[in-house]
């Protein structure tokens, strides 16, 4: 007999939605106003910083956007919701992210060999008022709720800080007479955090695709926690993944004692997933111990022996 313990969800997206929308609403006005000043200072180095926000409005975006489709209620179509929206979500946004790298370090290559005469003063005066502008939406973050999707805002941002740190000075640099190949130099600085930032993101989202034990999670813990429980033998075809970066899910058989004893056993297995390892989505298949030899189980699915 199958258990599904659907349990309330930790649901954080819609904690964390106005927060992300009020951060997104700062961060794409603020690109708008560096793409054009970047295009009439000739500046490769607002461009790559203004581009390097787009990225980051984009997963802003993606984060208050799945925080609507979060509260979606679960249908016959999508069991789980909407959940993974997220996901492929932020999996457009990582391809995105590499385009602009292409795009900036083409574009830096290409000026390095012949550079124009950058405006150096409104390069100077844009990536002043960039940084001020990352400062309060970072500010803006960590007052909110600290969801994993606004925490993972966060470190874009903070690479916009050093993109908006890198027009500055190359600003400065041209405007005190400095040369204008500074402009392309720090452009390709800004790419490379670019590139720190999306192969971060591609990992995670690959990791998630792949059904990937959740960061932060330890099979062999949670299968120790459940087999502590009085009556409980063993545990066995552990399987733990993600749904979206807040919300998690597992599956596995429970060797008990007697099966008599379930009523009284699940309860205490589903508030020890929720409370200590935030799974909300759970689905035990209790066996008799006795009969466990005949089971067909995968000796590798699992966490080894906790007695």
């Amino acid at each position: 007999m199958m258990k599904d313990a659907k349990m309330p969800d930790h649901n954080h997206n819609h904690g964390g939605g106005k927060t992300l929308l009020l951060a997104l609403i700062f961060t794409t006005g603020f690109a708008i106003v560096e793409v054009f000043g970047g295009l009439m200072a000739d500046s490769l180095a607002l461009l790559s910083d203004a581009g390097h926000m787009i990225t980051d409005s984009l997963s802003l975006g993606i984060g208050a956007f799945a925080a609507l489709l979060a509260n979606k209620p679960a249908s016959r179509r999508h069991s789980f919701g909407f959940k993974r929206a997220e996901i492929l979500g932020a999996l457009f946004n990582v391809l995105f992210m590499f385009g602009v790298i292409v795009f900036i370090t083409y574009e830096a290559i290409r000026r390095m060999a012949d550079t124009p005469t950058v405006a150096g003063g409104m390069v100077l005066v844009i990536g002043g008022v960039g940084l001020l502008v990352n400062i309060m939406v970072a500010w803006v973050l960590m007052r909110g709720e600290q969801t994993i999707n606004v925490r993972g805002a966060l470190l874009h941002v903070m690479g916009d800080l050093l993109g908006s740190v890198a027009a500055l000075i190359a600003g400065a640099i041209i405007y005190l007479g400095g040369p204008s190949i500074a402009d392309p130099i720090l452009s390709l600085f800004v790419s490379l955090l670019i590139l720190v930032s999306a192969i971060r993101l591609l990992r995670e989202v690959t990791h998630v695709l792949m059904e990937g034990v959740p960061m932060g999670i330890d099979a062999h813990e949670v299968s120790c926690a459940l087999s502590r429980v009085d009556g409980v033998c063993s545990i066995h075809d552990l399987h733990i993944w993600s749904l979206s970066s807040s919300s998690q899910a597992l599956a596995a058989h429970v060797d008990v004692e007697a099966m008599g004893q379930w009523e009284e056993i699940l309860p205490q297995l589903q508030t020890i997933l929720r409370e200590r390892f935030d799974i909300g989505h759970s689905t035990l298949q209790p066996e008799n111990a006795a009969i466990r030899l005949t089971c067909d189980a995968d000796p590798h699915c699992g966490s080894g022996d906790c007695k």
